[in-house]
């Protein structure tokens, strides 16, 4: 008996320490992960994605076939996917939904590691769920799921019949447990885990609800005249916090011609997202339209991408994650606020009192702490004081 204490004792000791060294572990091995950087195809042929990979693949690793008519096509599917790594470049393929009139998506899912082996990054799967949570008309959906009586409504009934009779009252963790079941129990998002398939969406909200939903990895949309460092600060938070991956997508400055922002400010704005530890950076090819055969990019996009690959990825005279939060803003548990003004959406909701309030302490906080700040939630399942030097709660008064 008394060296089987002794055994469990040094088997506790050694437990123990595995459990401390784990988060760190966990966090090195994000930190040392492949970086990748590439661009969006939202053309409609094959034949304009080889032009665009014959472009970028001596300046990019990444490849994103983002076409929705694309993704309803094995054929063309297959061949620019075959091209791409041929040349040289990892893919993600988008699938909006996994649509029943084309029954070879799902089994694709296997051929596709198989035929690609690491090369296939994973899934773009849906997109903008936090997004369109924010700026969504809901009666409509709620009334289309009780019609179906899908397990979504069965779980949530008596609250969407309350949305959609207008007396929903206020109930953030009710809102953000919706939120997060409609993710987990949606069909494609079930597929994808039962394939062990990575899983990503890009996104402008709510990101930390996209990762408790089931997403590995959200790109945090940049553009729009968006704060960066806000956008940084809520992305990284969440990935860090939950220990997922994350990325930025460059997407539109402008919702008309030319779309995206000048060639100098998406290098930046590539060096920024590498800097503060993105894993994925890609730029937003849409639309396809006029006499640009390569969709929106245009020469100083093109520069920009190259000069980026140059300093960042050969000289690496750009470090990877060299801006590391030093600084965390804690939000109310469950607090779904858009947070892209004062006065943003809450979930179904016009934003509450205490918006202002906190809206006031970000701009204070990322005035002075800038892409070093994270912005998270207060969760009891997630330990931020493991995590950051200086910790700001929403209702803390900087003025003491």
């Amino acid at each position: 008996m008394q060296n089987m204490g002794k055994h469990s004792s040094a088997l506790l000791v050694i437990v123990l320490f595995i459990a401390f060294l784990l988060p760190t572990t966990l966090l090195s091995e994000r930190k040392t992960a492949p970086f990748y950087v590439g661009v969006t195809f939202c053309g409609n042929t094959s034949e304009e994605a080889v032009m665009l990979i014959d472009k970028v693949k001596n300046y990019t690793n990444l490849f994103v076939l983002q076409s929705g008519p694309i993704s309803k096509n094995e054929t063309v599917t297959n061949e620019i996917c075959d091209y791409a790594v041929v040349a040289g470049l990892n893919i993600i393929v988008y699938f909006g939904w996994f649509d029943t009139d084309y029954p070879w998506q799902l089994p694709w899912l296997d051929f596709a590691k198989h035929r690609w082996g690491d090369h296939f990054l994973g899934i773009y799967y849906y997109a903008e769920p936090g997004g369109i949570q924010l700026d969504y008309n809901w009666s409509r959906y709620f009334e289309y799921l009780k019609l179906q009586n899908s397990p979504l409504y069965q779980s949530h009934a008596s609250a969407m019949e309350a949305f959609i009779n207008g007396s929903l009252a206020k109930d953030y963790n009710l809102a953000a447990n919706m939120f997060v079941d409609r993710i987990k129990n949606d069909a494609g998002i079930q597929e994808l885990k039962k394939h062990s398939i990575t899983t990503f969406t890009s996104d402008y909200g709510l990101y930390w609800f996209d990762y408790l939903g089931g997403y590995d990895v959200v790109l945090v949309q940049l553009g729009w005249n968006e704060s960066i460092a806000k956008s940084f600060g809520l992305i990284r938070g969440a990935a860090e916090m939950q220990n997922k991956s994350w990325g930025a997508i460059i997407t539109w400055k402008y919702n008309q011609s030319p779309y995206l922002d000048s060639g100098d400010e998406i290098y930046q704005q590539m060096v920024s997202a590498y800097e503060a530890g993105a894993e994925y950076v890609a730029v937003f090819n849409y639309p396809y339209a006029g006499d640009n055969s390569f969709g929106v990019l245009i020469d100083e996009h093109f520069e920009a991408l190259e000069r980026f690959w140059i300093n960042a990825v050969v000289d690496k005279t750009v470090s990877h994650g060299s801006v590391e939060a030093e600084a965390a803003l804690v939000l109310p548990k469950d607090y779904g606020w858009g947070m892209r003004y004062s006065c943003d959406k809450n979930w179904y909701w016009q934003s509450g009192e205490r918006a202002q309030q906190i809206w006031n302490l970000s701009v204070i906080l990322l005035s002075g702490y800038e892409n070093r700040l994270d912005i998270i939630y207060d969760d009891p399942a997630y330990h931020v004081n493991d995590q950051y030097k200086k910790i700001y709660y929403w209702n803390e008064s900087l003025i003491k």
